[in-house]
């Protein structure tokens, strides 16, 4: 089975990295790629962890304020079956207005 083009390629960098860096360089340059990628994952499992702490922070809050919507309008009789918070929203603004 003969070398191609690709392989030819391959074969030219690894001499090409002997011939820059030597042998006994090689391993620690292996070392700092294993440690660069191992950084590289720690810090995106951070970001991924953050995101996911916002989103959920963000969500209890929205949450938290359709159930003060809901209560609003239970306090001032308004049926909010099959109703959008916004339409909720309308009718309690209504509602109060009627009030003053």
């Amino acid at each position: 089975m003969a070398i191609q083009g690709l392989e030819w390629i391959i074969v030219a960098v690894i001499v090409l990295v002997f011939f820059l860096w030597g042998p006994e360089k090689l391993p620690k340059l292996a070392k700092s790629l294993g440690q660069a990628k191992k950084e590289f994952e720690k810090a995106s499992k951070e970001a991924e962890q953050q995101i996911t702490s916002v989103t959920t922070g963000i969500n209890e809050e929205i949450k938290k304020q359709e159930d003060q919507l809901l209560e609003i309008a239970r306090s001032l009789g308004l049926s909010t079956e099959g109703k959008t918070r916004e339409q909720i929203a309308d009718e309690i603004s209504a509602r109060l207005k009627q009030k003053v």
